[in-house]
């Protein structure tokens, strides 16, 4: 049995050192991105990690609040800022489907104050199985809450429907996807809740050069037949670019989390913002919770118009309440 493992690990090794030599093109495309500081880390499959500055770090706690803006961590213990997974993949696809595949991602982690992208790189066809190792592993981390945009649609069904095409068991995680709250924070205001819309008219800041992430099909398929990495080096950046936005729209959130329905630095939608603590009050008077919940719906009472369909509501739900409580 030991031979055999010795002799299954020679066979991966000798993989590994002539995985590029059947296409030049990624080839030539491979060095010149490890000149830049990418590094084979399987078959097919380099990495690079890159630091950034990030907004996360000057948050100490997270507030208990931040379940109502961010109703995907509600019913579970708040995890600290170190514990967010920020992932975000490039594919040959914008729509899904069994044909699509991934060929970069990216992780961002808080680490010592500062932003840790890390990124995996898929060279070419043949190396899908230990790229998404890699990602898996990544995945998987103990304790981390991945944070993605739109990823519970598309990120992690492209991870699912890879796994399943390689017969690799999908991972299983927390996932929190800041599409649906940045919504209800921000659709009324700015319409368009794309993540660049976000951070260029909420967060205020705009890329700059920034390659569009629907041309990331395109640019993998010119690296895959001619090698060229000009626009490929690009999207790469684009993708960190992702991450770094990712954690500025959290920051915002947590933000917004500390200070609930006062408005400071950033606007947002009050009244929607409302409607999730109507849902959050009646599932903590459930639970038999009625101090917090109804100093919550206090404060949304007074930061929304009277003559709204939801401040008709709230005030049913405190009469309930206080009823609970004198009962209690």
């Amino acid at each position: 049995m030991s031979s055999l493992r010795d002799r299954l690990k020679r066979i991966h090794e000798k993989k590994n050192s002539e995985s590029l030599e059947k296409n030049p093109q990624t080839c030539n495309g491979s060095k010149i991105l490890q000149d830049m500081g990418w590094l084979p880390c399987g078959f097919n499959v380099l990495k690079r990690v890159v630091n950034k500055q990030t907004p996360l770090k000057k948050i100490k706690n997270l507030h208990n609040d931040l379940s109502i803006v961010i109703p995907d961590l509600a019913g579970r213990e708040m995890p600290a800022k170190e514990d967010f997974l920020f992932f975000d993949l490039e594919t040959t696809g914008l729509s899904g489907g069994a044909g699509t595949v991934a060929f970069l991602a990216a992780f961002g982690r808080v680490i010592s104050g500062k932003l840790q992208v890390t990124q995996y790189f898929l060279l070419d066809y043949p190396g899908e199985n230990d790229f998404l190792d890699l990602v898996l592993k990544e995945l998987k981390t103990a304790n981390s809450v991945i944070v993605t945009y739109n990823g519970k649609s598309f990120d992690s069904q492209i991870i699912k429907t890879r796994c399943l095409m390689n017969r690799i068991k999908p991972p299983q995680y927390l996932h929190v996807d800041l599409l649906h709250p940045a919504r209800r924070l921000w659709k009324s205001i700015i319409m368009d809740c794309s993540q660049s819309s976000v951070e260029e008219k909420i967060l205020g800041i705009e890329r700059i050069d920034d390659i569009p992430g629907s041309l990331a099909p395109e640019i993998w398929f010119e690296f895959l037949k001619t090698g060229k990495t000009e626009r490929l080096i690009g999207i790469c950046d684009h993708n960190i670019l992702d991450i770094t936005g990712l954690a500025g729209i959290l920051a915002v959130m947590i933000s917004i989390a500390d200070d609930i329905f006062i408005i400071d630095k950033y606007e947002y939608d009050l009244e929607r913002l409302a409607r999730s603590v109507y849902v959050y009050a009646y599932r903590q008077m459930l639970a038999g919770n009625y101090k917090k919940p109804l100093e919550l719906v206090n404060k949304a009472l007074a930061a929304i118009p009277q003559d709204t369909l939801i401040y008709e509501k709230l005030t049913r739900r405190k009469l309930r309440l206080e009823r609970r409580i004198n009962i209690k």
